[in-house]
Formats: structure tokens, C-alpha cells, sequence
């Protein structure tokens, strides 16, 4: 028998049936029934997600830049690293982390790295969630014409030591997912002096 290899298989099952069961205003619930083989046939309901890009935002002082927005689902005012919707068809994802970096901080950056790539919940969600370190960081310029729109209007911007997010998430004192993945990635890079990182594909 061979060695199991440690990286996941795309090997999708047969539909027998795929429907609709909720559409929502951003998504959808899917009802699927799937033919596993000799373990039978199993009806499986997910959210269909259509993927997101966060954003780990990291200045010259190792500060680490955070929103502070409601997520109504837990109740909760949650710090999250700069996040949004892979929500324009064909764009690619670095260009859609630079946008959401600047429509939700106001910042920019020149310097881009591909930091982590995961489905977030994999048992309920299709979602699949690209998270990028950004370096050399800096403010809009006042010129740019930037103005806040929807929840971006009240959202809360700030910068935070590294190590205190690290020890924010450890503590579980922040828990939004792509937060504590992507600080906890990064903090492994930045013990291996960010050898290891990739350059973000720009197209």
C-alpha cells in the first residue's frame, strides 16, 4: 500500500438531485442529494458561497491593521482583518483584497503575499477564503475622492501590536476565523523571517 499523501482531492461524488432549498440576498442554501457509493445515498444541505479575500495589513512597526464591524449572526462587534466578497466575476484575487483593503481602512498597499488559502467550512459551506499579507501600507491620499459607503461608514479602524493579536486570538478574546488563521500563519512565517512566502499573482 502507498504512502497517504497530506494535500486534499478534488473528487466530487454523483448528484442525484441538486435544488435550491432557501435563495438569499447574498446566498443560497442547496439541498443535494449525493450517491456516496457502498455508504449509500445522503442528503446534504450547505450554504453555496461564492468565496471571499481577507487581507492581513502589516506596517514597519509590525502593527497589524483591524476593522471592527456587528456580525449579526452571533451578536457580536467582532475585529476582523480587512475582508470582502469575491463578488466581481473574473477579477483577480489580489486585486480584490487591494480593493477591500482600501474601501474598508482607507489604506493602500504596494506589497502583496499570499499568506493562506482554506474553505472555511467545508462540512456546511462552499466558501473558500484567500487571505493575503500586505506590506508597505500607507493612507489614501486625500485626493483619491474615497468615501465610506453601507457598513463601511461606521466601521472601526485600527492598528494593533502583533504580538497582542496573537495574543488576542490565543486567549479567545477575537475569534473571527480569518483573523486567527491568518495571524497564526503569519506569525509562523515571521519566526522563518517570511522566507517562505509567495508573491501574490497580480492577474
Amino acid at each position: 500500500m502507498s504512502e497517504p499523501v497530506l494535500a486534499d482531492e478534488y473528487a466530487p461524488r454523483p448528484l442525484v438531485r441538486s435544488v435550491v432549498a432557501f435563495e438569499g440576498g447574498v446566498w443560497n442554501v442547496m439541498q443535494d442529494v449525493v450517491d456516496l457509493g457502498e455508504a449509500g445515498v445522503v442528503i446534504r444541505d450547505y450554504v453555496e458561497h461564492p468565496g471571499a479575500v481577507a487581507v492581513l495589513a502589516l506596517d514597519d512597526d509590525d502593527r497589524v491593521l483591524l476593522v471592527r464591524q456587528y456580525r449579526h449572526p452571533v451578536r457580536s462587534l467582532c475585529w476582523e482583518l480587512p475582508a470582502g466578497l469575491r463578488d466581481v466575476e473574473g477579477e483577480p484575487l489580489a486585486i480584490t483584497a487591494l480593493r477591500e483593503l482600501e474601501e474598508e481602512t482607507a489604506h493602500t498597499a504596494a506589497t502583496w503575499f499570499e499568506l493562506l488559502d482554506y474553505e472555511t467550512t467545508p462540512g456546511g459551506s462552499s466558501e473558500r477564503l484567500a487571505i493575503f499579507l500586505a506590506r508597505d501600507v500607507m493612507p489614501l491620499p486625500e485626493a483619491s475622492g474615497f468615501e465610506p459607503e453601507g457598513e463601511e461608514v461606521d466601521m472601526e479602524v485600527a492598528w494593533f501590536g502583533f504580538d497582542e493579536v496573537v495574543d488576542a486570538v490565543l486567549a479567545g478574546r477575537v475569534r473571527n476565523p480569518s483573523l486567527v488563521a491568518g495571524i497564526l500563519a503569519a506569525s509562523v512565517h515571521r519566526a522563518e523571517g517570511y522566507a517562505r512566502l509567495r508573491p501574490a499573482a497580480a492577474g
